[in-house]
């Protein structure tokens, strides 16, 4: 019989799951160098291949394209979250060694290696799959921005071997997991936190809503905002990254004193940009103010790490400082690759100042799901949190604000999108 496949691709991390016939859920582990993992990274490694007569450029996906691109003697070109520059009408594709790619075909690169890696697990060809879809795409304005993203994933899809497509919200789904754990019916309210978008879903769960028949009536409401971990790691990045690598400094050019240009570091603070910045005519660019520029030192950080494509190791230091702050007051920032150092410790209490406009922006968006439904927070039985930035300290907050602590419940932070998806699929819709 068939299994029923759920896809939650997205903007850091991407998880597959499937439901068997006796009802059973299970995760694709992928393999990787520490161990199988349940998060594939939704990143891909790109190398010019040596041998001529073969295809001129070979890609590898998640775990194995981290792998070679540490491994790797000559760095080639590294591309990271993809998901979120769905919704641009303007960028369209890259460059990748003279050659021409779409966002659509380097997403596929991505799917593609994990629909392969997940069809040796699941012992059947997936070619059919729910896909998780945020309730608004990062960068999107308007209705009409979210279709475009979502177009732009469904051929990003089918270029990958997909060929039945079926697209969920991704807190909805979220919330089908969370209900299948239930022994009673629930008002929730779900709020997924991926890398690139905030989500949420006001619905009615529970063992009696499977058994009288869910109804449009069940979904009260949903809401995002094209706000998550990526923009407090940008954050991070422009608060105490970018200072160390030249930023409010100056350079001279034709007897003036000049800043140096902000749209380098806002390039930057989007780590996933980092691989734009090494064209030829920004890297002579670079030298230039290099050569005129009032702290050269913190000019040749930056080059560095634009030339040695350091944007995934940088990431994982931004990350490692975000995590620790989750659980620690103070936590120490540390970033080297050879010569460069970047040390700082740094407060909790900083890091949240860092991000208040943020964290307003998810407190606005949950706040305008209850004005425009008719529900109350009083209402709501439970919050269930899932995602990366649901362990920040503030953002919990401010669902303990509002709805009080005892309320809230968390679990597979990384994979319960997937999970619901596999039993939405499993359910006729």
């Amino acid at each position: 019989m068939p299994l029923s496949f759920g896809l939650d691709f997205g903007t850091t991390n991407t998880s597959l799951a499937w439901t068997h016939p006796d009802g059973r859920v299970e995760l694709a582990r992928f393999a990787s160098p520490t161990g199988d993992t349940e998060s594939f990274r939704s990143l891909l490694y790109l190398e010019k291949a040596e041998a001529p007569a073969r295809a001129a450029i070979q890609s590898w996906a998640g775990p194995s394209g981290i792998a070679r691109y540490l491994e790797a003697d000559s760095r080639g070109r590294l591309i990271q979250s993809l998901k979120s520059f769905l919704s641009s009408r303007t960028l369209r594709g890259t460059d990748v060694f003279g050659r021409q790619y779409t966002i659509e075909e380097l997403i596929a690169r991505i799917v593609r290696q994990i629909r392969e890696e997940a069809t040796q697990l699941a012992g059947q060809p997936i070619t059919h799959a729910i896909v998780g879809r945020p309730v608004r795409f990062v960068g999107s304005e308007s209705t009409d921005d979210d279709d475009h993203a979502l177009q732009r994933l469904t051929k990003a899809l089918q270029l990958a071997g997909f060929t039945h497509l079926r697209f969920e919200p991704e807190p909805v789904a979220a919330a089908w997991f969370y209900e299948s754990q239930l022994d009673h019916d629930e008002l929730i309210l779900i709020g997924d936190f991926g890398g690139g978008t905030s989500d949420f879903s006001l619905l009615r769960v529970g063992p009696g809503v499977r058994r009288r028949g869910r109804n449009p009536s069940d979904l009260l409401g949903n809401a995002g905002v094209g706000i998550a971990g990526d923009a407090f790691d940008a954050r991070i990045v422009r608060q105490l990254v970018s200072p160390a690598l030249g930023a409010g400094s100056t350079y001279h050019s034709s007897g003036r004193q000049l800043p140096m240009p902000n749209w380098i570091y806002r390039k930057l603070e989007r780590w996933h940009h980092l691989s734009f910045l090494r064209g030829a005519d920004i890297t002579n660019m670079l030298r230039s103010l290099h050569a005129e520029s009032d702290s050269p030192e913190k000019l040749r950080a930056l080059r560095h790490i634009i030339d040695e494509n350091l944007g995934f190791q940088l990431h994982k230091s931004v990350q490692d400082l975000k995590c620790r702050l989750s659980t620690a007051d103070h936590a120490p920032f540390h970033f080297e690759d050879g010569a460069l150092l970047i040390e700082e410790q740094v407060s909790r209490a900083d890091f949240e100042s860092w991000v208040q406009e943020e964290l307003t922006a998810i407190e606005t968006c949950v706040d305008s799901l209850f004005a425009t439904s008719g529900a109350s927070p009083s209402d709501v039985d439970r919050v269930f949190l899932t995602g990366g930035s649901s362990f920040v300290p503030a953002v919990r907050r401010i669902f303990e604000s509002r709805f009080t602590p005892a309320r809230i419940r968390t679990g597979n932070e990384f994979t319960s999108v997937a999970l619901g998806l596999a039993l939405m699929g499993a359910t006729p819709a």
